[in-house]
């Protein structure tokens, strides 16, 4: 039995095959009415995968024009948004492999908001939780390619790992991996926001800890 929410996504789907096949017909239009439906999360996923908006403009248009001229080859086999998403990464991916350099600049404050609860309602609550978002994706900017690019379909994007593993192109045992290794190096990363730690600082500077 098919549900209300799965069939609009079927729905969805049949529109975007559509466009695309009209787009390989030759309707001038088609592409980029597909791609305006999409415009939003690609570039959030370009964002996301090369931390730099700079970097993320010039693969998602790398990827648009790759879409453009190789629409046939899309077989059927996965969603169109999945297809795009692949095409998405795996320009982000080529850019930041043939750069050699991992991208290490925090990634801007206007990024549509990481999935970190708020701990309450309080000025300083919401201080600290924009730190650590900001910590968060700074972190995560670090990673090495393939594994932010896991963490964002992932853990972002919300994707399954079957999904995922499309988008990839790789098995889904290597995006569990490749997760739970980007997993592991982020919670070192913001291993002093877990309850209980010890402030880093309080250790060279033991006044600051003094209840006066």
């Amino acid at each position: 039995m098919v549900s209300s929410d799965d069939a609009g996504g079927l729905d969805a789907d049949e529109d975007d095959r559509a466009l695309l096949r009209a787009h390989v017909a030759g309707d001038l239009d088609a592409f980029g009415r597909l791609f305006a439906r999409h415009r939003d999360r690609l570039w959030a996923v370009a964002l996301r995968t090369t931390g730099d908006p700079e970097e993320a403009a010039d693969a998602l248009q790398d990827a648009m024009v790759s879409a453009f001229r190789r629409a046939e080859s899309y077989r059927g086999d996965a969603r169109v948004t999945t297809w795009l998403h692949r095409v998405v990464v795996n320009a982000c991916l080529d850019r930041m492999r043939r750069s050699g350099v991992r991208a290490v600049r925090p990634l801007p404050d206007d990024l549509e908001e990481y999935d970190v609860a708020a701990t309450g309602d309080s000025p300083q609550d919401h201080a600290e939780q924009s730190d650590l978002r900001r910590e968060l994706l700074a972190a995560l900017a670090t990673l090495p390619p393939d594994q932010r690019a896991a963490l964002v379909l992932v853990d972002v994007e919300g994707c399954s790992v079957a999904e995922a593993a499309q988008v990839l192109q790789c098995p889904p045992g290597t995006v569990k991996s490749r997760c739970s290794r980007g997993r592991a190096r982020l919670a070192e990363l913001l291993a002093h926001h877990r309850p209980g730690t010890a402030d880093p600082t309080a250790a060279s500077h033991p006044e600051r800890g003094e209840v006066r």
